[in-house]
């Protein structure tokens, strides 16, 4: 994503509207295309020439927030590594005991009269096995400007085998238009860069509304890995909220933010700035969210920020997420090992609450036909905690299992009435456990 300072957006009024790019545009199809080419040319090079060449383009083009911004998602796109036949420590940990006694090592060794500098390389050199080069520019390989890039997009230099990587694509998944034939195009960086400028106003957005009209899941399943808190609705084909899943069209979202939670963290924030994403892979979407706005002198000033499908925006995460944290990819690997006839299914059903709904994490099903529903609380508030459980009561959902991690600053006593239901769980949900609730409180599935 882009950083705050090469956010680029508009006020007027009470609304807020992030200042895209035309992807058609030749200018802006010239400098998206000069980067990328920059950034390929630099394949095996150090970061800190990669960046005096982009600075370089900075200075010749008038819109500077623009190209640094094109630039840094590249760079998120980019994996770079400290490229030495020897850890740079020890080549600088011999140097300086080599030269400790009476010359220091000077940072560019030369051949003028006095030779000691130059001596003091080579003899290092000789006793690591490695050249007098090598053993130069290993010295500080490892400062950040001097590390290489080994991988741009899906081109990597050789002998990097790509198993390891932190970009923000391959963390989130990438789908199917990312890498056009093995590269990253002008079109993909100009459409992820206007997707950027919108995450970058909700920075300091304090709630998000969205509705959907397909591809339920998937959203979901993104609202639950960014942690974000969330009451769900069922909605008619215009957006109004009806009373059951029997008549709806589609949901309506709230995500709760900020201001709530964290007094005036971003934290919150840039959790649905990474959510946002994920509406584009849906066919109709929705989106408002309020903006807290401090440059107005005051604390609770917001404004207001809306998107939908008309944007032309789109997507780079994967249409489907496996698992929505941590939690449930653990608790699916031990279940894989464990030895029991109950299944472990990931649950794409809703729990309908009239007019509300949630979607719970996983079924647990066994053979005879009976089914126990389980929903893993990793993250809310007492009063968003108190909301759910509610209408949990309401819907007499009896089958309903709650694993909640001993790490939240709850008690059994936020569960009153159903605590018999819950299960505690410290590093990990433990499958046996689980399992003896399953056995005491599924259902048949024709009830």
């Amino acid at each position: 994503m882009l950083t705050a300072d090469l956010a680029r957006s508009r006020t007027d009024g009470d609304t807020v509207t992030p200042l895209f790019v035309d992807p058609d545009d030749d200018r802006y199809q010239q400098t998206a295309a000069e980067l990328i080419e920059i950034f390929t040319g630099h394949l095996g090079e150090p970061k800190g020439e990669l960046e005096a060449t982009i600075d370089e383009l900075t200075i010749a083009d008038t819109d500077y927030k623009i190209v640094q911004g094109l630039a840094k998602l590249l760079q998120d796109e980019c994996e770079f590594e400290v490229v030495a036949p020897v850890d740079p420590q020890d080549i600088r940990r011999r140097l300086f005991e080599k030269a400790n006694d009476s010359y220091p090592v000077v940072r560019q060794p030369t051949l003028g009269d006095d030779t000691q500098p130059l001596d003091i390389y080579s003899n290092v050199a000789d006793r690591l096995g490695i050249s007098l080069e090598e053993c130069y520019k290993g010295m500080y390989a490892d400062l950040d400007e001097n590390k290489r890039l080994v991988r741009f997009g899906n081109q990597a230099i050789e002998g990097h085998d790509g198993e390891e990587t932190t970009t923000t694509t391959q963390l989130t998944g990438d789908s199917a238009e990312s890498y056009a034939d093995d590269t990253i195009t002008v079109e993909w960086l100009l459409t992820r860069y206007n997707l950027a400028l919108a995450q970058a106003v909700l920075y300091d957005a304090t709630e998000m509304r969205i509705r959907v009209w397909d591809s339920f899941s998937t959203v979901f399943s993104y609202v639950k890995l960014f942690g974000l808190m969330h009451r769900i609705y069922p909605i008619d084909n215009a957006g109004n909220r009806v009373e059951s899943t029997d008549v709806a069209d589609g949901y309506e979202a709230v995500l709760d933010g900020a201001a709530s939670l964290f007094s005036k963290s971003r934290k919150y924030g840039i959790r649905m700035a990474n959510f946002l994403p994920a509406l584009p892979l849906c066919t109709r979407w929705e989106m408002e969210a309020e903006i807290l706005d401090e440059t107005t002198g005051t604390t609770d000033h917001r404004r207001t920020l809306a998107l939908d499908h008309t944007d032309g925006l789109s997507s780079h995460y994967s249409a489907q997420s496996e698992f929505d944290s941590d939690v449930e990819r653990t608790l699916a690997d031990k279940w894989e090992r464990a030895n029991t006839e109950w299944d472990l299914i990931r649950e794409d059903d809703v729990l309908d609450f009239g007019a509300e709904v949630m979607l719970p994490d996983f079924a647990i099903e066994h053979p005879d036909g009976r089914r126990v529903i389980l929903e893993i609380v990793g993250f809310w508030t007492p009063e968003y905690l108190s909301e759910k459980l509610t209408k949990i009561r309401e819907a007499d959902a009896a089958n309903l299992v709650v694993a909640v991690s001993e790490r939240l600053d709850c008690s059994a006593d936020d569960f009153e009435g159903m605590d018999d239901r819950v299960l505690w769980f410290k590093s990990g949900i433990h499958v046996y456990d689980l399992v003896e609730l399953a056995e005491e409180y599924a259902l048949p599935t024709n009830t």
